[in-house]
């Protein structure tokens, strides 16, 4: 058994065959095209990149049980509808229906991070019928999955983790709110956090680092400085690190997932980050003396979680 997962982007359209067992066979990319481009065109380019995907392993659409689409946004998983993605600029587009109108297959769509972490909870981290996925990234986004089903709320917009405010009245956030935990632990944030720490501290070596240019800061940049013996950089990574065990306390103590993962650039920092995070989290984690408390591991699928939840959404229908 094949099916075909879709993981569409703000830059990157990612095509690829997945099989029964939830291996990539093979996979494709191609550009967006940028977000002025009318969602006809984006509709075609997918289905584009489904049949040069088969063309490449030699499967035909007629083995191809079913496609799944991962979209950013707002998107209503039974009748395929993406209801508002704005960085494609994307309203009410019947993702569902004009695929199966072209390929002639069945297609499911949902939420891009709802499908990055029902592939983690389906494969990568497989065995856990209850997961919480956070991804940091440019923002912070994740998925919950409740009895190996997405959670979406009632509306197609539910799991948005990085929404929940941690600090009141704090940091401006892009959705207009302030104190959002996606203001404080994306790696955005941090690169914030690290250029403010430089500006503080002008012998700091993170200068060094990143070359007297403090737009060449990255995500990396302060846990580069730790690493070195650097207190303005260790003294970065720790208070990133509080914020993110407050959040992720926070939601543990709302879900009780088994496991909870984490993914995005950042996480990429592995046990540097994690071992620190796990001790200032389970403290604040309720009950945590008498109850089994969620174990929290790094992400394993890196970019291929997208498309692989995505073609496994037929498990999730």
């Amino acid at each position: 058994m094949y099916t075909l997962g879709v993981d569409l982007g703000g830059t990157n359209i990612a095509c690829g065959i997945v099989s029964a067992d939830g291996k990539i066979i093979r996979k494709i990319s191609k550009k967006t095209g940028g977000p002025e481009r009318r969602y006809e065109d984006i509709i075609k380019d997918m289905a584009a990149g489904a049949r040069e995907v088969c063309d490449q392993t030699g499967i035909s659409l007629e083995e191809i049980e079913s496609i799944g689409v991962g979209s950013p946004g707002t998107v209503l998983s039974g009748p395929g509808v993406v209801v508002y993605a704005n960085n494609l600029k994307m309203a009410n587009v019947p993702v569902k229906a004009d695929l199966e109108g072209i390929l002639g297959r069945t297609v499911y769509v949902n939420n891009d991070a709802n499908c990055a972490a029902f592939g983690e909870a389906m494969v990568g981290l497989k065995g856990y019928s209850y997961a919480v996925m956070l991804t940091l990234g440019t923002g912070v986004g994740g998925g919950v999955i409740i009895e190996n089903k997405i959670y979406e709320g009632c509306n197609g917009a539910g799991a948005e983790l990085g929404h929940m405010s941690i600090v009141k009245d704090g940091e401006d956030c892009t959705c207009g709110r302030k104190g959002c935990f996606e203001a404080y632990c994306s790696a955005t944030a941090l690169i914030r956090q690290t250029r403010k720490a430089m500006i503080d501290n002008p012998m700091s070596v993170m200068w060094d680092l990143c070359g007297g240019d403090i737009l060449a800061v990255n995500g990396r940049t302060a846990f580069d400085a730790m690493r070195e013996g650097d207190r303005t950089g260790s003294q970065v990574v720790s208070r990133y690190i509080d914020y993110l065990a407050d959040g992720v306390a926070s939601l543990i103590n709302i879900f009780q997932p088994q496991v909870f993962i984490i993914g995005g650039g950042i996480s990429n920092e592995g046990e540097t980050l994690l071992a620190p995070m796990r001790e200032r989290c389970y403290p604040m984690c309720y009950g945590n003396k008498y109850t089994p408390v969620a174990k929290i591991y790094q992400a394993k699928l890196g970019n291929d979680a997208g498309i692989i939840g995505a073609a496994m959404l037929y498990k999730n229908a």
